[in-house]
């Protein structure tokens, strides 16, 4: 269960701290006090999207937690298949920050989480029926979501789903290959020019970067053979002077004798001798490198005309020859494909018929599971509606399996079926849609029917009713308070309510006010003795005025609600 909540910073709440007890505990206050903001914090917590705009003004930081604990054994086991677990003392304390420029930090125990899986720790701590859930109810779309949920339809569904999106697969994929002759032959006759083309080319991979280098060693041919010879000559020298290899083999002499007076002096004409041998094979080279430069024009030539052609191909098929390769071998498996297509779309079709099969069988399983579903919990909402003084209720959920125009069961992301709520408050008159017949009131009662259902076999041990009352008064109003005492008998109820019937059969009942300190405003919460519950029952009431009157009506309807 919630045992504590502490909230900074949120809306008109500059710090407040609940500390909630186990059975029914009730919120009141006057309109705009700040009950929904406690609902939008409990929100929070439960990982839900936030606005920024929920920061106090003023303040750089929003923050809320909350501590829980006597955790069921199957909320235990479902946070421990999250990751998480209560402590030592079994208290589980779920954070979630919020920052001006938009950033969330989650935290549960201490540690670092993301808000996703937040949520998931949160579906299992408290479940919020708030007055948008009468909006869902009203939507013919979210019925089958209603009834998977008490059918306990997840794996099954699950399991149908992979299946339709492998069946819409296989079909994307026939359709993909039946195109008409005409297109068939232009696309054909495209890549087959296309591949024509590359491979008549012969592209070899780095082919370009080679004839780029000997393209420019042909162009510049003249010059650098007549440097090397230049640099040939220096070396050897010639008929009007001697070379660099002479000079040094000179000194190497002059230094021969000195080398036997001493380390020093070897060691210099070693240098000497060694400089030689390097002047000697560098001469070499520079030679051979002269009589090796080529300079045909004719291969210059040819060279030009590959790379154009490369050029040309690169500015249709790819930037380099790798890229063109790759092209090449994808319009091969392309034109492959479209060669090959009516074997591969009868190979498909018997596939898709396989898939179809096994599809269908799962959505006729989820057929049955709905439509045995569908009727237990008609007579369990019916009696629940009984309870809530809507004896004459009848509620009715008809599962109905959609054909397509040839009669053939119509798959789609649920399955094959349509599930409505149909329900009739009067006796003697046919079933109806809820939004042709329901009142606020009645709504809010189907509503509530619903919830207690769903949650009875559900892991959450706190369940939040906000404004559940909407449209609900006088007997009705008692019975919905009777029904709320009865469901905080098994689990945590917190409830924020208007009505004197809802608040008198409270366990704990917490007055939420508004007040103003200097310029700004602050939303507190009290919690109630006896006698400052009778004072604010009289409130609601009476209004503003509470008399003796109104005060004894208040003792008398605690009294009563709590006998």
């Amino acid at each position: 269960m919630l045992s504590a909540l502490h909230i900074e910073n949120i809306a008109v709440i500059e710090k407040l701290d609940i500390e909630f007890l186990s059975g029914f505990n009730v919120l009141t206050g006057e309109t705009g006090a700040g009950k929904s903001i406690i609902i939008d914090a409990l929100s929070a917590i439960l990982g839900e999207r936030t606005s920024r705009d929920i920061i106090r003004t003023g303040a750089e930081r929003a923050s809320v937690s909350a501590q829980f604990s006597n955790l069921s054994e199957k909320a235990s086991a479902l946070l421990a298949d999250c990751g998480f677990a209560p402590d030592e003392d079994g208290v589980l304390i779920v954070r979630r920050d919020l920052y001006l420029d938009g950033k969330n930090s989650c935290r549960i125990n201490g540690a670092p989480v993301t808000v996703s899986q937040l949520k998931a720790v949160g579906r299992n701590l408290i479940d919020i029926h708030g007055q948008h859930d009468g909006q869902k109810l009203l939507d013919e779309a979210c019925h089958i979501d209603y009834l998977d949920r008490y059918c306990k339809n997840e794996e099954l569904l699950s399991a149908y789903r992979k299946e339709y999106d492998q069946l819409r697969s296989v079909r994307g994929k026939i359709n993909a290959l039946l195109m008409d002759r005409q297109e068939k032959e232009r696309k054909t006759e495209m890549l087959s020019f296309q591949i024509s083309e590359l491979k008549s080319a012969a592209l070899k991979d780095g082919e370009e970067e080679l004839l780029v280098e000997r393209r420019e060693l042909l162009k510049n041919a003249e010059r650098i053979s007549s440097g090397l010879g230049c640099a040939y000559a220096l070396f050897y020298g010639d008929e009007n002077q001697s070379g660099i290899t002479t000079a040094i083999k000179e000194a190497e002499d002059v230094l021969s004798p000195l080398s036997k007076v001493g380390d020093r002096f070897r060691k210099l004409y070693e240098k000497a001798e060694e400089l030689r041998y390097q002047a000697e094979d560098l001469a070499s080279e520079l030679r051979s490198s002269c009589e090796n430069v080529d300079s045909s024009p004719d291969e210059l030539q040819s060279i030009e005309e590959r790379l154009d052609l490369i050029y040309r191909l690169k500015r249709k098929y790819g930037a380099t020859i790798s890229e063109m390769l790759q092209y090449l071998e994808k319009i091969e498996g392309e034109l492959s494909s479209i060669e090959t297509a009516e074997e591969t779309i009868e190979h498909l079709k018997e596939q898709y018929k396989e898939d179809k099969a096994r599809t269908l069988e799962l959505a006729h399983t989820l057929h049955l599971a709905r439509a045995a579903g569908a009727s237990t919990l008609e007579k369990r909402i019916a009696a629940e509606l009984s309870s809530l003084d809507m004896k004459n209720a009848r509620f009715l959920i008809p599962v109905e399996s959609e054909q397509t125009e040839k009669g053939a069961p119509a798959l789609q992301q649920n399955g094959t079926d349509t599930v409505r709520f149909l329900i009739t408050t009067n006796a003697g008159e046919a079933p109806k849609e809820l939004n042709r017949v329901a009142s606020g009131g009645e709504l809010s009662r189907v509503m509530l029917a619903l919830k207690n259902v769903l949650s009875s076999s559900d892991p959450v041990g706190t369940l939040i009713f906000d404004e559940v009352d909407a449209g609900v008064s006088g007997r009705a109003a008692g019975r919905v308070a009777a029904k709320l005492k009865e469901v905080s008998k098994n689990r945590q109820v917190l409830c924020v309510t208007h009505l004197a019937q809802i608040a008198a059969c409270a366990d704990s009942h917490f007055l939420i006010q508004k007040n103003e300190k200097g310029s700004r405003t602050y939303t507190e919460v009290t919690y109630l003795s006896f006698e400052e519950r009778k004072k604010e029952l009289a409130r609601i009431i009476g209004g503003e005025v509470v008399t003796e009157t109104t005060l004894m009506s208040a003792e008398e309807l605690i009294k009563a609600s709590n006998a």
